[in-house]
């Protein structure tokens, strides 16, 4: 692997003056490349399975939907689970690596975003990443933001056009900009939720 690749998802700062971004910049055309040929037309959730894989150089697992349009900017440090359901008009800026568990349900219109830009003016065109990991049973409403580094917690809501600029605890519901906790999440049946 391309040194500026690893030093991207570790979230290092690169800058396009550093050697082999031409490199990664030309694997971010290509993905989405690959993602405008998702969004043309009508595709089939088998058609939308085999650009996924393409896409994210890996298999989308067959029990997950995936509803086009879509937008990425790299897939291949982007792992989805089973089960999941994500909604149209999603935009995945995947650089720093995405992990999403199993039952998510993702709303239209989230922004999954894992890319920086440095502070200083003078060096504003250099960026670095953080990952973001959802964990199992995860619910994002629609047009909700998450930020780089964030880890959503199990079974946890994001309530809609919520913008999530930190961790956000198991069994909690967040809203907001910035997201902040409203509410917990009381079960009677909680020996059963991580079945």
């Amino acid at each position: 692997m391309n040194d500026i690749f690893r030093r991207d998802l570790g979230g290092e700062t690169v800058s396009p003056a550093d050697p082999g971004y031409d490199e990664l910049i030309e694997d971010i055309f290509a993905t989405i490349r690959k993602a405008t040929e998702l969004n043309t037309g009508v595709r089939t959730p088998e058609e939308v399975h085999e650009l996924m894989a393409d896409i994210l150089d890996k298999p989308l697992p067959q029990s997950t939907t995936l509803l086009p349009p879509f937008y990425i900017d790299y897939g291949k440090p982007v792992r989805i689970g089973e089960a999941c359901f994500i909604q149209q008009c999603c935009t995945f800026f995947g650089r720093g690596g995405i992990t999403i568990g199993n039952g998510v349900f993702i709303g239209p219109k989230v922004n999954l975003i894992t890319i920086n830009h440095d502070e200083n003016p003078e060096n504003r065109s250099a960026t670095y990443c953080k990952p973001i990991v959802i964990e199992d049973k995860v619910w994002i409403g629609i047009n909700s933001t998450i930020l780089p580094g964030v880890k959503l917690g199990y079974g946890c809501i994001v309530g809609a056009n919520s913008v999530v600029t930190k961790e956000v605890p198991p069994l909690t519901v967040v809203a907001g900009n910035p997201a902040r906790i409203i509410k917990t999440i009381r079960t009677n049946h909680d020996t059963n939720l991580k079945q």
